[in-house]
């Protein structure tokens, strides 16, 4: 039977019970990271964790997990459930929502499955983005934060695989490029790497942050600014970054073709790097 860690003790998946009245069912009010373990270790797992308790603070979401705790039940569902190469997803919603508790106790869902990789053919050949029909608005709160309320993600990169593309790009309501439903965007010009600022706002991924420190550590040359259409059209290379999917090449966007139509020198290099950063930092645990 297949665990899952509930508020503060592992339970069977088919008697893990969330209130009907938690915050995070009802309102989206909530946060969630999804990671990735490598021979049983998970990837940044203190950067995922503090990117959580970061949002909690800002968002106002009440708990008193602390770090360790955090960390010691995500190895515990691993172990729980024999599982090595995995995909794990911790949730920390708001908890029951009611006029007579003055503080919801929050809810805290941590669970994990065998993970189910991209094609290889995507990272070999490239794969297809599109434009997003909707909008980032740079006043909206919860931007810059991975909360629970991601159904226009959800919907926007349901409306990219229907057009055969494997990622939809987000822009601002001002017009400047943000980042792909659940990833983070990079472009190539010049042999100079370049993404956008992360007050764009953009959420800032675990997979970008690696990227930004490989490209620094090898004295690439990497620039964090403003991008616009022109920008992403005009790139020699083009990649997508999240901690599962890793480095991704984008071939085209839209009906326009990236470069040569073939993963770039760039990308293969950092994810040639990202790829040892994984084995450094995975056998060190």
């Amino acid at each position: 039977m297949e665990k899952v860690f509930l508020n503060d003790s592992l339970v069977d998946t088919d008697k893990a019970r969330v209130s009907a009245a938690d915050g995070g069912f009802l309102y989206g009010a909530g946060l969630f990271e999804t990671m990735r373990s490598y021979g049983g270790a998970v990837f940044r797992l203190g950067d995922h964790i503090d990117r959580l308790l970061s949002s909690a603070k800002a968002l106002s979401i009440e708990h008193s997990y602390e770090r360790q705790f955090l960390t010691e039940a995500v190895y515990k569902v691993l172990e729980a459930n024999r599982l090595s190469d995995a995909r794990i997803r911790l949730t920390l919603s708001a908890g029951a929502i009611s006029q007579a508790a003055d503080k919801p106790k929050p809810t805290l869902l941590i669970s994990a499955a065998k993970l189910k990789a991209y094609p290889a053919e995507y990272y070999r050949q490239g794969v297809l983005v599109v434009l997003c029909p909707f909008r980032q608005n740079i006043t909206d709160p919860t931007c810059g934060h991975k909360t629970t309320s991601y159904f226009p993600r959800m919907l926007a990169l349901r409306q990219a695989h229907e057009k055969r593309a494997a990622e939809a790009l987000w822009f601002t309501t001002d017009g400047r490029l943000a980042e792909g439903c659940i990833s983070n965007v990079f472009l190539v010009k010049d042999s100079t790497v370049l993404t956008p600022e992360a007050n764009t706002p953009v959420l800032a991924g675990i997979a970008r942050k690696t990227v930004c420190e490989i490209a620094r550590s090898n004295s690439m040359n990497l620039t964090e600014k403003d991008l616009s259409i022109d920008d992403l059209l005009g790139a020699d290379e083009v990649f997508l970054t999240n901690v599962i999917m890793q480095i991704m090449p984008v071939c085209a966007v839209e009906k326009h073709t990236v470069g040569d139509g073939k993963p770039g020198a760039m990308t293969k290099k950092i994810r040639q790097h990202y790829q040892k950063f994984i084995l450094d930092e995975c056998k060190s645990k």
